[in-house]
C-alpha cells in the first residue's frame, strides 16, 4: 500500500511539473521569438497557457496533499482536539463534494465540446481535450479529499508532509546532536 502510494505521488509530482515546466519553456520561447527575433509565433501562447493551466490544475492534488492551500487556523488552533476533529471532518466532506460536483460539471463541459468539434484558433486542438483536464484533476482532488476524511475519521493529526523530516536514531543520539553529523 505504501509502494503505491509513494509511486502515486510521484507521479502526481512528475504531472504537475512537467507541465509546468513545458509551460514556462514555452513561455521563454515565446518571448526570446517575440523580442529577439523579432519574430513572434501566436501558436507559442496557446500551447503555453494550456500546459500552464494543465500543470496549475494537476498541482492542486499535490498542495492539498502536502496542507498547502490557503487556510484560516487562528481559531482552529485554539479549539479542542476533539473540535479540530469535527471540524476536519466537515472540510473534508464539503471538498469530497465539491470535488464530485467538479469532475461532473467537468466531464459534462468535455463531452459537449467533444460533440460540438470545436478546435483551438491558432493550433487547432480539439478543446474537447484541452478540457479533459477537469474531470481529470476533479478525480485526483477527490482522492485527496477522501484520504483526508479517512485520516480525520480515524483521528490521525493532519500534517505538513513536505515538513517532515525524518531523522534516523543515530543522528539524533550524536554527541552533539542532528547538527554534527
Amino acid at each position: 500500500m505504501k509502494s503505491s502510494k509513494k509511486m502515486w505521488d510521484l507521479l502526481e509530482d512528475i504531472a504537475a511539473g512537467s507541465f509546468l515546466s513545458v509551460g514556462i519553456a514555452f513561455v521563454f520561447y515565446g518571448v526570446l521569438m517575440r523580442y529577439v527575433f523579432n519574430e513572434p509565433k501566436a501558436w507559442v501562447e496557446e500551447i503555453a497557457n494550456y500546459t500552464l493551466v494543465w500543470g496549475a490544475l494537476l498541482g492542486v492534488s499535490v498542495a492539498l496533499r502536502n496542507n498547502h492551500h490557503i487556510q484560516v487556523d487562528i481559531l482552529y488552533d485554539k479549539l479542542p482536539r476533539r473540535m479540530q476533529r469535527l471540524v476536519d471532518l466537515f472540510a473534508n466532506l464539503m471538498g469530497i463534494l465539491f470535488s464530485i460536483f467538479f469532475m461532473y460539471y467537468g466531464y459534462v463541459l468535455v463531452a459537449k465540446r467533444y460533440t460540438s468539434g470545436m478546435v483551438s484558433m491558432d493550433v487547432g486542438i480539439p478543446m474537447w481535450m484541452v478540457y479533459l483536464i477537469l474531470p481529470i484533476s476533479g478525480i485526483m482532488l477527490l482522492l485527496r479529499f477522501i484520504e483526508k476524511f479517512v485520516q480525520a475519521v480515524r483521528g490521525e493529526k493532519i500534517v505538513n508532509t513536505v515538513d517532515m523530516v525524518e531523522i534516523s536514531e543515530e543522528k539524533e543520539n550524536a554527541p552533539h546532536g542532528t547538527h554534527a553529523i
